[in-house]
């Protein structure tokens, strides 16, 4: 009986911190992100630039970012449809509890599981609709402003809290976008890049059931000792990923695998046996392949000598951004503007959607408005990835890296190297997959050297 009630008292204070979490990561005052006319900006290898055309127009009010002295310049509406066509993924609300836990949001903690989806779906756009692909609805999306976003967080933190209290929990259904529905598509090959678009976001819905959703990152946490409501970092989130799309089993995912860089070291012949290993004997064709490399741009703080190389990485058609953050925060870094880094923020709580749903509302899963961030601020441990179609656009990346890296790294040991080989060419242990243990005792050990290094809970 005494053992029932501490269970009670555990599930009303988790539910208590849920509703607490909703509200402070719900407050979220609209500010606006200025950028110059004058320098170009970089957004995950596409330039822009802003420079004077039309001083007759003005950057609208709904874009949430602005160009000083309020012109509007160049591309800038490509840019913007450009950006809010990246997967945004956030905090969540009211989802399907987490096995082993009482845990309906991940407001607090959940983070850097969501940068790391948002790399990996950038990724998975590559794939399937490449990089000059743009949702066509993107700049229909209209910014909320500031007192809407604060009484909906009261409205929600009361009813959350009320239903904590009575030991209730109603599950919202999003209503179904009617202009989704509605959509009519110009061509076939419009709507199949659609159909592409959603099944692509299905995959990150937060249930047990979606391929890459919270349930199941957690799932695969769990191997290396992480539970629901830790912090999880870049590293052990890049090892979390690669297992993701290792058990996937969708027919759609079979061309296309993950390589995580052991100790900052890309072993070529490694990313090339992966990329050759089809699940299919008659299958010849060679998988794509995301690399992840976690890394460390300094020690305590960031050694802003790394900055040319963190801008040149976002400037490569092979990159799908930065699992990174500031101290204490992750965030997903998909470009810059001189010395400030673009990204997208997960530190927003938004109410579950139900992705298995017909026409699932996609507004939510696409970020309005981009923010900047100095460089100077950035934490230095992160996770870097690239997307290599084949074989050959590999060699061709890992050439054009390798030069790169030559040149930031002047007089310095460089960030990262590519090297010939396996890496059981040079006694590393090479990774293995077992269906019982997801990860090999190296790894283990690894994920648990890297998890002292990351980030400090909030």
């Amino acid at each position: 009986m005494e053992a029932t009630g501490t269970d009670e008292v555990d599930k009303l204070k988790t539910k208590f911190i849920s509703a607490w979490n909703n509200m402070k990561y719900s407050w979220v005052l609209k500010t606006k992100t200025y950028f110059s006319r004058n320098s170009p900006v970089l957004l995950l290898g596409k330039c822009y630039h802003f420079k004077y055309e039309d001083e007759n127009k003005l950057l609208p009010a709904r874009s949430g970012c602005t160009i000083e002295d309020h012109v509007i310049a160049g591309n800038v509406e490509e840019f913007r449809k450009d950006f809010i066509s990246r997967i945004w993924l956030t905090y969540r609300e009211e989802f399907p509890q987490i096995e082993g836990s009482a845990l309906t949001t991940d407001c607090g903690w959940g983070c850097t599981l969501r940068t790391g989806q948002m790399l990996l779906a950038q990724g998975l756009i590559l794939h399937f609709l490449g990089r000059a692909w743009t949702w066509p609805d993107a700049l229909n999306i209209e910014n909320s402003d500031s007192e809407s976003w604060t009484s909906n967080t009261v409205k929600k933190f009361t009813a959350s809290f009320e239903a904590s209290l009575s030991g209730e929990r109603e599950l919202k259904t999003p209503a179904v976008s009617q202009k989704e529905t509605i959509r009519r598509y110009s061509d076939d090959h419009e709507m199949r890049n659609e159909i592409y678009h959603r099944k692509i976001i299905s995959w990150f819905g937060d249930s047990p059931l979606a391929l890459f959703g919270l349930h199941k990152l957690i799932e695969y946490g769990k191997k290396s000792g992480k539970k629901a409501g830790d912090w999880y970092g870049p590293a052990v989130v890049a090892h979390i990923l690669r297992k993701g799309v290792e058990e996937a089993r969708h027919p759609d995912l079979q061309g296309i695998t993950i390589y995580v860089a052991q100790d900052c070291t890309v072993y070529s012949s490694d990313v090339i046996d992966k990329q050759c290993t089809s699940m299919a004997s008659d299958n010849t064709d060679d998988k794509a392949v995301i690399i992840l490399i976690p890394v460390r741009l300094g020690g305590e703080r960031t050694n802003t000598d790394y900055l040319d190389f963190v801008k040149g990485i976002l400037s490569l058609e092979y990159c799908v951004g930065i699992i990174g953050g500031k101290p204490k925060q992750s965030y997903y870094f998909a470009g810059f503007q001189d010395d400030s880094l673009i990204y997208m923020d997960p530190h927003y709580c938004q109410s579950f959607v139900d992705v298995s749903i017909k026409d699932f509302p996609l507004e939510t899963f696409h970020c309005p408005s981009p923010k900047k961030m100095s460089f100077r601020k950035m934490d230095p441990s992160c996770t870097i990835g690239f997307y290599c179609r084949n074989v050959q656009d590999f060699k061709r990346a890992s050439e054009e890296i390798t030069k790169m890296l030559k040149i930031s790294s002047k007089e310095k040991y460089p960030l990262f190297t590519f090297v010939n080989g396996h890496s059981r060419d040079y006694d590393f242990t090479s990774t293995t997959t077992n269906e019982e243990d997801l990860f090999s005792e190296d790894e283990k050990k690894r994920l648990k050297r890297f998890s002292t290094e990351e980030f400090v809970l909030l």
